[in-house]
C-alpha cells in the first residue's frame, strides 16, 4: 500500500508538464516561419522594378507676382431716363436691352393736355400785345399834343407808365408760351446719351410723373471696373497714380487683367482709371476704377468679376509645378531625383503661387528633378525609373510694361 502512495503522480501536475512539452516544437516553427517569410518578402522586395514617377526640372527665370481684387462691373455713364411731365405713357419706341443712340426717342406721353395749354397761353399773349399796341399808340398821339399844350403832361405820362406796363405783361406772357412749348417738347422722351437701354419698369397705359424712372441707358465701351485696395497697396502705389493723373498713364502701368464669374479670362486688357478722393474709414480701404474695352458688348453692369494686374517681377525665382509639393503637418517637402535616380525627400520654403506654378524661396536648386507625379510611390532613398512630365505649365514671362 505504501508503494502504491509514493508511486501515484497526480494528474493536476502531470498533463500541464506534457502541454508544456508539446508546444516547445510549435513554436519553434512558427519562429522559423516568419523568418523564412520576412527572407522572402526582403528577396521580394529587392526583386521589385523601380517605381515609375513623372519628374521635371527646377527652373530658373524672372517671374511676374500677380495681386487679385474683387470688383463690379459699372457703365461708363449711367443715365436714369424720367419724364419732365406728368402724363399718361401712350407708346415706346425702342426695344428692351437694344442698343439706343443719343437723342433717340425712347417714350411717348399723351400731350393733349399740353398743347391745350399751350393755345391757352398764346391767347394771352395776343390779348397782352393787342394791349401794348393800343397803350403805344396812345403814346404817340399825347406827344404832339402835350408839345401843342392841347394835352396834360400829366396824361402823356400815363400813356408811357401804360405802355411800360404792357411791354412787361407781354413778356411775361411770352415765357408763358415758351414753358407751355417746353412742356409739349416734353412729352417726347429722348436718350441722352447712346448705350443699352435696361428694361422699362413702366408699361404704355402708366401714368408716370417726373419722379418716375421710365428705364436706364448705360455706356458699355468701354467698361469701368470698380474695386477696393487697401490703404497699404495704395501708398504702394501712390506715386503711379499721380503720375497717371499727371500725364495719362504712368511708364511703368501694367496692363489689368479681367477673370469673370466662370474662370475665364476676358480678351480685352484693361488700364488703370481713377482712384477715389477719400478712403472708407469703415473698411480701410479706397475705391479704384479701371477701363476695359468692351466692343461687343460682353461685359454689362453689375457682373462679378476679378481684376488681376503684376505689380511686381521676381528676378531670378526658382519655380516648379504646385502639385510638386506636399505638406505635411505645416512642413512643405519636395522629392527630389539625383543623378543615379535615387529619391531625396527634402524640406523647402515655399513663396508665391503663380499660374500653376509655386516659387521655391530656399530648399531647391535650379535644373534639380522633382517629382511631380507617383509621390505616394516614393519614399526616401529608394530608386525609381523617372520620365519628363510633358504637362508641366511653363514659367510666365514679365509683363511688358507700357
Amino acid at each position: 500500500m505504501a508503494r502504491l502512495a509514493t508511486s501515484r503522480i497526480p494528474v493536476s501536475h502531470s498533463v500541464p508538464l506534457l502541454r508544456w512539452g508539446r508546444r516547445l516544437p510549435c513554436a519553434a516553427m512558427l519562429t522559423a516561419f516568419a523568418i523564412s517569410l520576412g527572407t522572402a518578402c526582403k528577396r521580394a522586395e529587392s526583386s521589385a522594378p523601380p517605381p515609375d514617377v513623372l519628374v521635371t526640372a527646377a527652373v530658373q527665370k524672372d517671374v511676374p507676382i500677380y495681386r487679385e481684387w474683387v470688383g463690379t462691373t459699372v457703365g461708363f455713364v449711367n443715365a436714369q431716363v424720367m419724364p419732365r411731365v406728368q402724363g399718361y405713357l401712350l407708346k415706346q419706341y425702342y426695344q428692351d436691352g437694344a442698343y439706343v443712340t443719343a437723342d433717340q426717342l425712347l417714350f411717348e406721353i399723351d400731350d393733349r393736355p399740353y398743347k391745350a395749354a399751350l393755345d391757352q397761353t398764346l391767347g394771352d399773349l395776343a390779348q397782352q400785345q393787342a394791349t401794348l399796341k393800343k397803350n403805344q399808340l396812345n403814346v404817340e398821339k399825347y406827344k404832339p399834343l402835350a408839345a401843342q399844350g392841347a394835352a396834360t403832361k400829366q396824361e402823356l405820362d400815363d400813356a408811357v407808365q401804360a405802355t411800360q406796363a404792357s411791354e412787361a405783361q407781354v413778356k411775361g406772357a411770352e415765357a408763358t408760351v415758351e414753358n407751355a412749348r417746353l412742356n409739349v417738347g416734353w412729352t417726347k422722351v429722348y436718350s441722352p446719351i447712346a448705350g443699352i437701354a435696361g428694361i422699362a419698369p413702366v408699361q404704355v397705359g402708366d401714368l408716370v410723373t417726373p419722379s418716375t424712372v421710365l428705364t436706364n441707358v448705360s455706356q458699355v465701351d468701354p467698361m469701368k471696373v470698380t474695386f477696393p485696395i487697401t490703404e497699404r497697396e495704395y501708398l504702394r502705389y501712390a506715386d503711379r497714380i499721380r503720375e497717371h493723373q499727371e500725364r495719362g498713364r504712368a511708364k511703368d502701368e501694367p496692363e489689368l487683367q479681367l477673370i469673370l464669374v466662370d474662370g475665364s479670362t476676358y480678351p480685352h486688357p484693361g488700364r488703370f482709371y481713377v482712384a477715389n478722393r477719400q478712403v472708407d474709414q469703415q473698411t480701410g480701404t479706397i475705391l479704384v476704377q479701371a477701363l476695359f474695352p468692351n466692343p461687343d458688348t460682353v461685359l454689362r453692369p453689375g457682373l462679378y468679376a476679378k481684376v488681376r494686374a503684376p505689380t511686381e517681377t521676381r528676378r531670378g525665382a526658382v519655380v516648379i509645378p504646385q502639385r510638386a509639393v506636399q505638406e505635411i503637418q505645416g512642413v512643405y517637402q519636395v522629392a527630389v531625383v539625383g543623378a543615379d535616380d535615387k529619391v531625396a525627400l527634402r524640406t523647402v520654403k515655399p513663396g508665391e503661387e503663380v499660374d500653376g506654378l509655386w516659387i521655391v524661396d530656399d530648399g531647391l536648386q535650379p535644373d534639380e528633378r522633382v517629382v511631380t507625379e507617383g509621390l505616394q510611390k516614393v519614399k526616401d532613398g529608394i530608386v525609381v525609373r523617372p520620365k519628363p512630365d510633358t504637362s508641366v505649365p511653363a514659367a510666365p514671362a514679365p509683363p511688358v510694361q507700357g
